[in-house]
């Protein structure tokens, strides 16, 4: 196709200086309602520039009149497939019953395949203190994991919650600050394409794999369910949901048949995986004060029945969370 560039560009200057002035106006103003008329003539704007960058395809266009008209369109594209309703999406409650489940969904493979990468770890975990039980105090590192289960559980039983009376607000922050720098690392290593998050969603595997393996084998399952299952259903869930958000920052970086520049991909993405870590954060502040304040009971002061059914009817709640609230709701999508 042969276009001249310069004419090209008096034509459709107009339209984009358009464009560029609506963008400017809803993206400083939130709360910004373009009505019916506005929304169609955006629209239109938005298709007649990504045409125009159609047609600049193959041809010597200077690079930066191309990343203009790329950034342009990208930025329109973010708009349109976003929920403009932003004032409304930002409330608390709405965020929490619509948006964080929503775009959790949206995302559901990345879940899954963090879902997956976890319970190979795990497999891996439970292997290797099979076949060397000599090496846990290398699997493990928490001094607290090393020695004998049987010997815990008798210790913690005896104790009954009373090694962390009047310091169950500090344990419970301690918690929630060391799971949140987890779960930021989980997600900021996807900035090394995935590998960074896929090790750390591994080796937290490898742990968790080890831990249930060494318990089991000590005739102890009946001690870990009561312990690891009342903070363990929101805790292990929000580690993976951070490995979801860096496996979406993974495949944003990758951008393979995109065809949008990586400034642009990542402006469609950082709306979600801003919601997915702060959801996150959510769990995890839950489930730190679960651990301090229920977790470390045990009998003969709480009947690990009541515990496990906590853990489960916590699990059930979670499932319908993530799996149902917001369907009913306006769709947040990328923005």
């Amino acid at each position: 196709m042969i276009i001249d560039l310069e004419r090209f560009t008096a034509a459709e200057k107009p339209f984009w200086d358009e464009l560029e002035r609506l963008l400017k106006r809803v993206e400083d103003d939130p709360a910004c309602r373009l009505g019916v008329d506005g929304a169609v003539r955006f629209h239109y704007l938005y298709q007649r520039a990504s045409a125009g960058l159609a047609r600049l395809d193959g041809l010597a266009a200077p690079l930066e009149f191309r990343r203009y008209l790329e950034s342009l369109v990208a930025r329109a594209y973010g708009e349109i497939h976003s929920t403009r309703d932003n004032a409304h999406r930002l409330a608390p409650r709405t965020w929490l019953q619509e948006t964080f489940p929503q775009t959790f969904r949206r995302y559901i493979r990345q879940f899954q395949l963090a879902v997956l990468i976890t319970i190979v770890g795990a497999i891996f975990g439970a292997a290797v203190l099979m076949v060397a039980p000599e090496e846990k105090g290398m699997l493990l590192p928490f001094d607290h994991l090393h020695g004998s289960p049987a010997e815990r559980v008798a210790k913690e039983e005896q104790e009954a919650g009373k090694r962390l009376a009047g310091h169950k607000a500090t344990f419970s922050s301690s918690l929630m600050t060391h799971n949140t720098q987890v779960s930021i690392a989980c997600m900021a290593t996807g900035m090394t394409w995935g590998v960074g998050t896929i090790i750390l969603l591994f080796y937290n595997g490898v742990i968790l794999g080890a831990v249930v393996l060494d318990y089991l084998a000590a005739g102890q399952g009946i001690f870990l369910a009561g312990w690891l299952l009342p903070h363990g259903v929101i805790e292990i869930p929000a580690i993976l949901i951070a490995g979801q958000a860096g496996l979406v920052l993974a495949t944003t970086l990758i951008g393979k048949g995109s065809g949008l520049t990586l400034v642009a991909r990542m402006r469609l993405v950082w709306g979600d995986l801003t919601t997915l870590i702060g959801g996150v954060a959510l769990m995890l502040v839950w489930a730190g004060i679960v651990e301090a304040f229920f977790s470390q009971y045990h009998e003969p002061v709480l009947p690990y029945s009541v515990k496990i059914a906590f853990g489960v009817v916590e699990l059930c709640l979670l499932v319908l969370f993530l799996g149902r609230s917001g369907r009913g709701g306006k769709v947040a999508k990328r923005g």
